[in-house]
């Protein structure tokens, strides 16, 4: 019983039921409508035959009604009667003149088309059954005292449809038996290919993304297979990211964590000097700053994976912010060899958040510092291009290859400065999705002796664009 609850064997048999019920139609439409059709023709031939005798008959008063009769019962082949009404109440036939009636048996003079014709003096006609055998007939009265009937066999045009019922009888049973077959071959195959992809969804619901899912038809099941192996692929893509992502914040946790427990038992070593334990102090300091950034990282990402991170859309001076990037940098530049400066180049007022904005800055001041030798110069510059609005900050040092700059922007991706990595790989990622959370975005232009990444941000409605030369 199970095996009917598949798809399978509900498409066979929905494909059987389908196949019966069109030959039931046919059977029970069609066939009837072909009977009544012979029958219909018989009985008009039979009416004109009628019609003509009664014609020959008022034009030439014959005093052989017989010969009369013989000639269109040969001429058509049909059974010819002529009646005389003897008596009207009750009505009372006569039959005068019969021709290739032979073996019809009966009282034809009790004929009710011939009656019906008679009593109405009006042409009849209808089927009728004597001695088994049905006849198509016609009546027509050529005066008030006669009736002529012509009756015409409906043996050979009923044995011919139940000939045809028979064969499609025969037929519908082997197009019946051809259906399930055929049916349940195609259910089969496409239950295959069902218990495939589902065979499929569990190796993905399990974790396993390494075998791809193949379907080369073009149908739908074709296309929710590559539909499939599109999900399968990105969530192979989503479990790497997963699998880095927690070795990377296990990592970048672990390592300053490590070195504050190092210096914290450094510091418990009573015969240290101040100058020392002041140096220590320092670097714990700095490893508990980088802790706290990492965390507020953390927590960006996984508000922006939520969906949660509320990021604001208000006019924003994007001098302003240059101004005090060049101001929060000034400082580490000088300490690290560097110069840092700002350039504006007309109004640059932009819609998002001041605050979002600035972390971007950081990220990418940040970043220009962390890869470039001493002496390199950095710019903060501003500009307005039509609808867009664009803080870029630019750098002449040594530049990003081509390798590297396609996964700038992917989480905990660290490039490599003298041959080391650097920084926890966030923070151009946090700044790409901050971008496009506020309906902007982050180019890269790198090349030796110049690389600019550029913040690009809708323009404030209500400010004007200088003109552009």
């Amino acid at each position: 019983m199970s095996e009917f609850r598949t798809v399978g064997a509900r498409l066979s048999l929905a494909l059987l039921f389908v196949v019966a019920c069109v030959l039931a139609f046919v059977y029970l439409v069609v066939v009837p409508s072909l009977r009544d059709r012979l029958v219909g023709s018989r009985e008009r031939q039979t009416a004109r035959v009628a019609d003509r005798l009664s014609d020959q008959w008022r034009r030439s008063q014959p005093l052989l009604p017989q010969e009369l009769a013989d000639g269109f019962s040969s001429a058509t082949n049909t059974c010819v009667t002529i009646f005389t009404i003897s008596n009207r109440s009750p009505l009372l036939l006569v039959d005068i003149a019969d021709a290739g009636c032979g073996g019809q048996g009966g009282d034809i003079s009790e004929d009710p088309v011939a009656k019906a014709s008679a009593r109405t003096l009006g042409s009849a006609r209808g089927v009728v059954t004597r001695n088994g055998r049905k006849y198509a007939e016609a009546a027509v009265p050529p005066n008030a005292e006669t009736v002529v009937l012509v009756s015409s066999s409906l043996q050979d045009s009923l044995a011919s449809v139940s000939l045809v019922k028979r064969r499609l009888l025969i037929s519908a049973l082997i197009a019946l038996l051809l259906a399930l077959l055929l049916g349940y071959a195609g259910a089969r195959l496409f239950g295959r290919r069902i218990r495939r992809l589902e065979r499929a969804a569990d190796r993905i619901a399990s974790g396993r993304f390494d075998e791809p899912i193949v379907d080369g038809s073009a149908d739908e099941l074709g296309q929710l297979a590559r539909s499939f192996d599109r999900m399968r692929q990105r969530l192979a893509g989503l479990e790497h990211a997963r699998r880095e992502f927690i070795a990377n914040a296990s990592h970048e946790l672990r390592t300053p964590l490590f070195s504050l427990g190092g210096h914290l038992e450094l510091l418990l070593d009573e015969d240290m000097d101040e100058a020392t334990r002041q140096e220590f102090l320092g670097r714990m300091r700095e490893q508990v700053e980088r802790l706290t950034k990492l965390a507020g990282e953390l927590l960006d990402l996984s508000r922006l994976d939520a969906g949660r991170l509320r990021v604001e859309r208000e006019p924003v001076d994007l001098s302003r912010v240059a101004e005090l990037l060049v101001e929060e940098f000034d400082a580490l530049a000088q300490g690290s060899g560097r110069h840092v400066e700002h350039e504006v180049d007309g109004v640059a007022t932009g819609l998002g958040d001041e605050q979002r904005i600035l972390q971007i800055g950081r990220a990418l001041v940040e970043n220009a510092f962390r890869h470039t030798p001493a002496g390199t110069q950095v710019r903060v510059r501003t500009s307005r291009n039509g609808e867009r609005v664009a803080l870029a900050v630019e750098d002449d040092g040594p530049g990003i290859g081509s390798e590297t700059a396609v996964h700038v922007f992917e989480r905990f991706y660290r490039g490599d400065t003298g041959g080391r990595a650097s920084g926890s790989g966030l923070g151009l990622a946090i700044a790409s999705e901050l971008a496009e959370a506020m309906h902007g975005e982050i180019d890269l232009v790198s090349a030796p002796g110049r690389t600019v990444f550029t913040l690009s941000l809708p323009a404030a409605s209500g400010t004007s664009s200088p003109a552009l030369e």
